[in-house]
This record gives C-alpha cells, structure tokens and sequence, in this order.
C-alpha cells in the first residue's frame, strides 16, 4: 500500500479537482483527499494514495454514493479520471511528487 501523508494533507484548501456539474460547492475549506476505486481496495480498504483527488464535501459524498447523483454515475470514469489528471498536476505543481 502506498500511504502519504503529504499527499493527503496537501488537499487542505486546494480546489476541488472533481468539480462534479450541480454538485460541486466550490469551497475549498471542505476539500479533503478522496481515495478512488482501485484493484488496492476492498472492505474496510482505502486505495492507494495515489489514486485519489480533492472533492469537497459535496462531491466527496456523490462520490462515496452517501448522496444519489446522476451526473456522476452518468459520467463517472470522465469525472474520476479528469479528477485524478487535476490533482496530479497539482501535487506536481507544489512539489509534493517529482517527476525526474
């Protein structure tokens, strides 16, 4: 399992990467990092963290289905991997990870 603390904590007022359409609540005090669905997961499992992204609050809950929504499970692999794209420029970007 890969586990960093620097990237989740990185989250903290950043924007929110998965930008769901009529979801996102464009606030960045609710960002945290979203683990996403991946072969490392299971029950009681998070993902790896570098499959994740930052969701605020709204967006993390249509995530984790805790609320219904269309748009996500209409679009769901553009938005996961639109968000995983977003959020790993940004971890690039405050030099959180390198790329040699």
């Amino acid at each position: 399992m890969i586990r960093s603390n620097k990237i989740r904590k990185s989250a903290r007022g950043e924007q929110c990467t998965l930008q769901i359409v009529g979801v996102c609540n464009g606030d960045p005090e609710t960002v945290v990092f979203c683990h996403l669905p991946d072969e490392s997961h299971g029950m009681g499992l998070k993902a790896n963290d570098v499959c994740g992204c930052y969701g605020c609050s709204a967006c993390h809950d249509a995530l984790d289905r805790r609320v219904r929504c269309d748009e996500l499970e209409a679009n769901r692999y553009w938005y996961l991997f639109t968000a995983i794209k977003r959020t790993l420029v940004r971890l690039i970007e405050l030099g959180v990870l390198k790329v040699a």
